[in-house]
């Protein structure tokens, strides 16, 4: 992987501590809509995460397949994108 792996872990860690604070509201008997925000808001952070990691890959490995001859790479990101909707 070649994206900023600080950035990307300071992003995993930020989602972590969020999972752990919405496991805490559950146990805790919250609100349901203050529960239902903090998976939203976790679920972005992971989107983030996640197109992250793709940029780069499209930037770096990608770029560098098809540079060498190699187009399978394109297909292969684009099967990753079409599952990740």
């Amino acid at each position: 992987m070649r994206a900023d792996h600080q950035k990307v872990i300071r992003n995993l860690n930020i989602a972590k501590g969020q999972i752990e604070g919405i496991i805490n509201m559950i146990k805790e008997d919250r609100y349901c809509l203050d529960i239902y925000d903090q998976i939203n808001a976790t679920r972005a952070i992971l989107a983030r995460v996640n197109s992250t990691i793709m940029e780069e890959h499209l930037k770096t490995c990608v770029k560098e397949a098809i540079l060498s001859g190699d187009d399978s790479k394109i297909d292969e990101a684009l099967n990753a994108i079409k599952k990740g909707r």
